[in-house]
Parts: structure tokens; sequence; C-alpha cells
């Protein structure tokens, strides 16, 4: 049945593009720490780094305010600082090169394969150069990047791999966790990630000292343990032993963290339950190409992006998001390269035309609702609603 008769004499209600999953045992943690009397960082911090890091299988998970706080850390533990280079994709979000520019560091963009919107490791050295200190793969919509091929391509060139997961949990790449796979790893919680603290990320790591110095930055370079100098077993005396940043996060939101990750397989689970389902209804058009999953590839799911044949419709892909609108679909794009943003276009001198795969993504590019919760009857008005529109405006 079309999404038109199946709605056929009422008005349908509008599809959102994200509604965060929260649930009664996320009301009851916070509530737990607001009523506890320690609402900044303490035990449910570091709860959620231990559980994290448990999960994952990491020796170091430290949570801080965002991912990009992450990505910032982590640059500055490789020893990022001025006149290096990193190399990022373009097809991303900003915080992943305005880290590099936090540290007086210059990011080099890359270009991606058009078919999954990640950067691939030939790309990777074809970027680098003698000034390269850091790489940083993006794996979008949760679909991990190729850190095997990336990773030698990166220590053939003396560099760091920082790969930012702000949409890879629980994604693992030939049964490895996302997460363990690099020389550190930032994590996004923002609210529509698929776990949530409002806004918080994680940094992730097997070494040692770049957790201990990460730990340290994360506030204000404060001596070891000092967010305790306020409870009963801590001391009103600290040292501030370097130059660091106000990037911790409080447990009021890594409250929610705790709950969230206890119910991450139900809901790594039901995104992969709905990803079925709009392949089954989207199966077959010519119209458009569904997101790809190659073997010992498995996504996170964070995003169900398809790409539209342009090239066989009357419309483009923004005049498509249009119409969905005004039938109740929300949708959005991941993302809006950053070679086509006026801050990059103006300080590294880049443009369309040097990176043909990213563009060639994002003139197609629709992602489609996708979380936990969204009732299957939803996603089969969302995909009936997509063909209609694009059968419409066919050429």
């Amino acid at each position: 049945m079309s999404a038109k008769a199946a709605t056929a004499g009422a008005e349908p209600h509008f599809v959102p593009f994200h509604v965060p999953a929260i649930g009664e045992e996320e009301i009851a943690a916070v509530v737990a720490t607001l009523r506890s009397g320690w609402l900044t960082t303490g035990d449910r911090a570091h709860a959620f780094e231990r559980d994290f890091a448990c999960r994952l299988g990491v020796p170091h998970a430290l949570a801080v305010s965002s991912a990009t706080a992450a990505l910032h850390l982590a640059l500055r533990a490789a020893g990022v600082g001025p006149g290096d280079h990193v190399v990022v994709p373009t097809c991303t979000f900003t915080a992943t090169a305005e880290a590099a520019v936090y540290l007086g560091a210059t990011p080099v963009l890359a270009d991606v394969d058009p078919t999954t919107g990640n950067v691939t490791a030939d790309e990777v050295a074809r970027r680098c150069d003698a000034r390269t200190r850091a790489v940083v793969p993006v794996h979008l919509g949760g679909l991990p990047c190729d850190l095997a091929t990336i990773g030698p391509v990166a220590r053939a060139a003396r560099a760091a791999v920082i790969d930012d997961a702000a949409h890879a949990l629980p994604a693992r790449l030939r049964g490895r966790p996302i997460g363990t796979l690099a020389d550190a790893t930032a994590f996004s919680f923002y609210a529509t990630k698929n776990v949530t603290t409002g806004e918080g990320g994680m940094v992730t790591t097997a070494r040692a000292d770049w957790a201990e110095a990460i730990q340290r930055w994360r506030l204000h370079g404060l001596s070891r343990d000092a967010w305790k100098r306020y409870t009963a077993e801590g001391s009103w005396a600290y040292d501030v032993v370097d130059v660091g940043f106000k990037y911790n996060l409080p447990d009021v939101l890594a409250a929610l963290g705790v709950a969230q990750l206890g119910k991450l397989d139900a809901f790594h689970a039901e995104r992969r339950t709905l990803v079925a389902r709009y392949r089954a209804a989207l199966a077959g058009s010519e119209l458009l190409a569904l997101p790809h999953e190659p073997p010992g590839f498995e996504s996170a799911w964070h995003l169900f992006a398809v790409r539209l044949a342009v090239e066989r419709l009357r419309i483009d892909r923004g005049a498509v998001i249009e119409a969905l609108r005004e039938r109740g679909i929300g949708t959005s794009v991941h993302f809006i390269p950053l070679h086509r943003h006026s801050y990059y276009r103006r300080s590294l001198g880049v443009g369309p035309t040097d990176f043909p795969g990213a563009e060639d993504l994002f003139r197609r590019s629709l992602s489609l609702p996708l979380y936990p919760g969204l009732d299957p009857a939803d996603v089969d008005r969302v995909a009936g609603t997509l063909l209609d529109v694009l059968q419409e405006h066919r050429r």
C-alpha cells in the first residue's frame, strides 16, 4: 500500500528525524543523582568510564564534555601542535577539523568513497606529507572505516590514528569493537547519538601515558583526584601541574550514560530491525541506493542514509527534503562537506573540484529517521512517502 493510501482521510502525524530513547531507568538515575547532593564529576562519571571500558575491552576510557573535547585532548596527547598537518575527511562535522585548529595545526581535507562516505587508505596516503602528525578517520553514519589498511599508512607517515567514532557505538570491524583499533578514539553522547548523556564524550586508548595526560588536561591541569577535594576523603590542597581545560563530564549527565549503556544491545538490535524493514520497503527501486555494509564491517546504524539517483529525477535532493517535510517526514543530511563551508574554503583554499567523491555523495545523500522507539508503521510510511515523491518527479 502506498503512503498516500495509508493516510487517506486523516491528517498524518509528523515523523521527526530523531527522538531520544529515554525511559524510566534514565529518569530514575538522574533523580537519584540530583538527590545525592553531588552533581559534578564524581562516582557516577567514574562508573560510566568503568562500564564503558569494560564494554569495549579497552584499558582506559575517560569521560569528557563532548566528542569535540575528546578529539582535542586525543590530538594533544598525540603531540599535535603548531605547523603540523592532520588528515581528516571532508565529509564530517566541523568538530573533526576544528580540534586540530585549536592546537595550531592545519587540517588537510581528504576525499571519501562516494558509496560509503568513508576515507580510504589510498586517499590517506595521497594526503599525508612530512608534516602529518595525525590521521582522523570518521566512521560516517556508524559504518567502520577500514582501520586495518589506514593504520599502516599512518604509521609509515609517523602519524597517530585518532578515530572519530561519534557515530560508531557499537560498531565492529572484523569482530573487533571500534574504540580498540586506533591510538585513541573519540565517542559522542550528544542528544542524537546511539547512547546519549545530552552532551558528552569519551576518549578510549590503550596508552597509559596518554590516559594520564588526558585525565589531567580535562580538568584544568589539576593534580590527580583533585575532583575529590569537596568530599570527606578529599583535601582542600591541590596542585595545578599543567594548563588544561574545563572538559569534565558531570555526574548528573553521566548517570544518563550509565543507564543508556546498559540498554545499548537492545538499542542496537532495534536499530538493525528497523534497518531491515527499510531495506525491504525500499529494495528494488532504481531511484535510490541503500546504505552499504560490507562483510566484516558491522555498522552501529547511527544513520540510515540513502543515496538518491538524482540523474533520474527532475528535482534535486533539497527539493526532495522539502517535499517530504510537507508530507510530515523529517529528514537530514550528513554532512555538508567541510570544503563547502566559507571558513575552510578561505583558510585552506579548497573547493568542490578537489573532492569529487564527497561532491557526488553530498548531492545524493539523504538521512531517514532511525531511532529506538520509531514505530515500524512509521518506517513503512517514510519509505512509501519517499518512493512516492521520487516516482512523481522521475525523469
